[in-house]
């Protein structure tokens, strides 16, 4: 049986009664987290450029734009603008395992099928869920190497909107295997222009649509070839560079004995790019616990496993230049004694305290042994003052991780920052976190559809 087939076989006849209740919670987690990045993008261009031109197309009226009061759009056009309104923020989720944002694909495939079809929340949690063990299992079997060899995390999203949205329109197995196939060839993204440019975005919206696209196809009979993934000039070998076969059995090991969404999901609760969320962290917690005011540092040290250089634009310009500056999520914790969302407005990029820090950062020697394996995208960050003293904080895991546990309080407390951008006031803000705290309990998503229009 191919990789796909076996999947498949698991990830759509699974129940919701079978799945950890912690995975569902974070699913329901994934949704106020995911449409509260999509309000802090709602105004940006990428995905406005996007939203009108399925405007122009339209189609049939079956599912909702977010934040947008005019007629709906068929669901893969919908589903794509949604999915680019939160990624374009660079404040939604990643699996910490390989980096993916499944949460953007899931909620935006799984509320756009859920509101044309009427299906109830613990189905739709259900389909978020499996759709995140979809994603993380073949994006762990291609990393590192998927990066190395210059492909963007889109590439693994996309099995997150196919089996979300083969479980929401009913796929038997067989079916859903094909999706994932036709997923699997149809997919790309480039990492270097998603590092540079809203093209980060683009692939995001297009990880969705090409989901539910692969989806739809095969529920008609549409079919490809199942052993796309493990055989020779496969998937995972064309995209990760190894063999096949050991990349299979890495995607299916323990199938079933823990899940991707509870152990690996992380929610981001500041903005930017996730692997940098621990740098600001650490840095922050630093210069906290030594009062250290900007003008004191003589040095900031980052250390974390595998980092031998600073990547990405030393001085960021712009929020696509911030959300991979590393450099900048260290000097703004040292600057502000914290990191929050206001780090991603344009006068906290543009501040020249934080850019004169940026200056003193250096990389120090990666962590050795067995203290590596305690880092989960975590960093140890050392502040050294002028006058000789000396201060270390290490985080581990950022803040959001389901590994730590997820408090509601958190998201609620970025929801009532995020969801104003879009022009959301309390009341509905509080009606929609009440909404999503017993998902599990609607009957159709249409109430939580209604309060995301404006």
């Amino acid at each position: 049986m191919s990789v796909a087939r076996k999947l498949a076989e698991f990830l759509v006849g699974v129940g919701a009664a079978d799945m950890p209740g912690q995975a569902l919670d974070h699913a329901a987690m994934l949704v106020a987290s995911t449409a509260a990045s999509a309000a802090a993008g709602s105004g940006l261009q990428s995905a406005a450029i996007v939203g009108d031109l399925a405007r122009e197309r339209g189609g049939r009226a079956e599912a909702s734009l977010w934040f947008d009061g005019g007629p709906k759009l068929p669901v893969g056009d919908a589903a794509r603008v949604n999915a680019m309104m939160s990624d374009a923020a660079a404040s939604d989720d990643s699996d910490l395992r390989n980096i993916v944002h499944c949460g953007t694909p899931l909620t935006a495939t799984a509320l756009a099928i859920a509101e044309r079809d009427g299906n109830r929340g613990t189905e739709v949690l259900a389909a978020i869920v499996a759709g995140y063990e979809a994603a993380g299992r073949i994006g762990a079997a291609v990393t590192p190497g998927l990066r190395q060899r210059g492909f963007h995390g889109s590439v693994a999203a996309v099995f997150a909107a196919t089996v979300a949205a083969a479980r929401l329109l009913r796929l038997d197995p067989e079916q859903a295997a094909h999706a994932m196939a036709l997923a699997a060839t149809s997919i790309g993204g480039l990492m270097e222009a998603a590092n540079t440019s809203v093209a980060r975005e683009y692939h995001a919206g297009l990880a969705t649509m090409l989901g539910i696209e692969a989806a739809r196809a095969a529920r008609r009979g549409y079919t490809a070839e199942l052993r796309i993934f493990e055989m020779p000039s496969g998937f995972f070998e064309a995209f990760g560079g190894v063999d096949g076969d050991a990349a299979g059995a890495e995607a299916m090991r323990d199938l079933g004995a823990e899940w991707d969404i509870v152990t690996d999901m992380a929610v981001k609760l500041v903005p930017g790019g996730h692997p940098y969320h621990a740098l600001a962290e650490a840095a922050a917690n630093a210069a906290r616990a030594g009062n250290v005011a900007p003008d004191e540092v003589a040095s900031i040290t980052v250390s974390r496993p595998g980092l031998t250089a600073l990547s990405g634009p030393l001085h960021p310009a712009d929020l696509i230049d911030m959300a991979h500056s590393p450099a900048y999520f260290l000097a703004a914790g040292v600057a502000d004694h914290e990191f929050s969302w206001a780090h991603a407005s344009p006068a906290k990029i543009a501040d020249p305290a934080i850019h004169r820090l940026i200056d003193r950062v250096t990389v120090g020697p990666p962590p050795s042994g067995a203290e590596a394996a305690r880092y989960r995208q975590g960093a140890t960050v050392t502040i050294r003052t002028r006058d000789g003293r000396s201060f270390t904080n290490t985080v581990y895991v950022p803040k959001g991780a389901g590994m730590l546990g997820i408090a509601w309080a958190d998201i609620d407390a970025k929801c009532r920052v995020l969801l104003p951008l879009a022009g959301l006031d309390e009341k509905r803000i509080a009606r929609l976190l009440a909404l999503v705290r017993d998902f599990r309990a609607l009957e159709r998503v249409d109430p939580i559809i209604e309060l995301l229009r404006r």
